[in-house]
């Protein structure tokens, strides 16, 4: 597409997302029925998406199938992606690239806790120390993902968010929603930052993302979910971190002095810490990962190459391959970033609901919580991040800046949402894949 074009495109686009912020007298016009309304919400999906879905973002993100606008010049989507729901987009932009049922309601496994650490990381600082005591681990669910959280321990508010974002620890999500008023009052919040996010596909039973009675979301709320958490300066470093060091438990040591060590903990991610049979991605900056009986697998992911950023989630795919849904993501990365530029999108990612346009000039920063002072950092502490360079901050290169491009500033609950501009991910160029 000739640059005059593209840029033409993309200020209508920006315009148009910031006016649908506006327009929402009427959100049933593009809604889905909610969850509640359809008991087969929660039992294990059929192989078939429903003929009528939410068409938010677009009329043809609501359509079954694949959806993308095939051209000359546009490479060919590839033919090995078996996932039941998948979406690849522009996460500056907005552009939906392509789509396949991206408006499925599914379960969505510990994709879902994006959402949760969208709706509490704001609320605590990181080096706030907690105490567990018994009823902060109470209700966890047979078989959950655990980081190793004991009782009578305390831990600090950034060693519980490496468990989520690391290990995919329900305990630790369990912890965190005590200190915010226990899992009733989180689930709440989670619901209504989803609303606010116009990601109409979710409704949260369980903060962990755990298989429960009605909970469901879709590719495209995951997405929204992904897009609206990196812009905060910590959710970025804590997606991006390889593998870091967690508490362990106290004990005596030989001389009777009480002890407490240390132990590792890897990024479950696999395109981020790479495995037997899959390698590190180039340029891949988190974001969460899922698997439960009833999700089967699901991810998103968020990576660069050459100044384009792209978002990809994919849902349940029907392959029984190892590590078949970070096969399927990578396929789909490859394609994006082919495409990127060449093919027409199909839809876009709409702006929270009380998106509010700001002076161009407003900080960037997108940390947690609106500071605007650049965020703790603490994040990549004692931690392996993606990034190699290192940064100003001594943060090992997590908060490396890439530039900034033009766009429209939002405010987002005293944090900042940006549209159509670059966030300040890691530096992601000189990442080496695995030999």
């Amino acid at each position: 597409m000739p640059a005059p074009k593209q840029t033409t495109r993309r200020s209508l686009l920006v315009t148009s997302a910031v006016l649908s912020s506006l327009a929402l007298a009427a959100p049933a016009a593009v809604a889905a029925p909610k969850p509640s309304d359809s008991p087969s919400a929660s039992a294990s999906p059929s192989a078939t998406p429903p003929a009528s879905m939410s068409s938010v973002g677009g009329a043809r993100l609501g359509k079954p199938g694949t959806q993308v606008n095939l051209a000359s010049g546009v490479p060919v989507l590839p033919k090995d992606v078996s996932a039941r729901s998948w979406i690849v987009a522009d996460a500056e932009s907005g552009d939906v690239l392509a789509a396949h049922n991206a408006h499925w309601r599914l379960a969505p496994a510990s994709t879902l806790k994006m959402l949760f650490a969208d709706t509490l990381l704001p609320k605590f600082p990181s080096d706030t120390k907690h105490k567990v005591v018994p009823a902060d681990l109470a209700g966890i669910g047979a078989g959950s993902s655990m980081v190793g959280i004991k009782e009578e321990e305390t831990y600090t508010v950034h060693d519980l968010w490496l468990g989520v974002f690391l290990r995919s620890g329900n305990d630790a999500v369990h912890v965190l929603s005590a200190m915010n008023q226990g899992v009733e009052n989180t689930v709440k919040e989670m619901n209504e930052h989803a609303e606010e996010l116009q990601a109409l596909d979710t409704h949260v039973v369980s903060p962990d993302g755990y298989d429960a009675e009605g909970q469901v979301s879709s590719a495209y709320d995951l997405t929204l979910f992904a897009r609206s958490g990196m812009q905060k300066k910590d959710f970025r470093e804590y997606a991006s971190t390889v593998s870091a060091k967690f508490p362990g438990q106290t004990k005596k040591g030989k001389k009777g002095k009480k002890v407490r060590e240390s132990f590792e903990i890897q990024n479950t991610n696999r395109l981020l810490a790479g495995d037997t049979d899959v390698p590190v991605y180039q340029g891949i900056a988190g974001v969460k990962n899922g698997n439960t009986t009833n999700a089967g697998a699901t991810f998103t992911g968020v990576a660069e190459r050459g100044g384009k950023v792209l978002l990809v989630t994919v849902m349940n795919p029907e392959k029984p391959e190892h590590n078949e849904v970070y096969k399927e993501t990578a396929r789909l990365f490859d394609w994006g970033f082919k495409a990127a530029g060449k093919v027409q999108p199909v839809g876009e990612l709409v702006p929270p609901k009380g998106a509010e346009q700001a002076k161009p000039g407003a900080n960037p920063s997108g940390e947690a919580g609106g500071s605007g002072d650049g965020g703790s950092g603490t994040a990549g502490t004692g931690s392996k991040p993606v990034a190699s360079a290192p940064a100003a901050d001594g943060s090992s290169g997590i908060g490396t800046a890439l530039g900034i491009t033009g766009g429209v500033l939002v405010l987002l609950a005293g944090g900042a949402f940006l549209v159509n501009r670059r966030w300040p991910l890691p530096d992601l160029v000189r990442r080496r894949t695995r030999p």
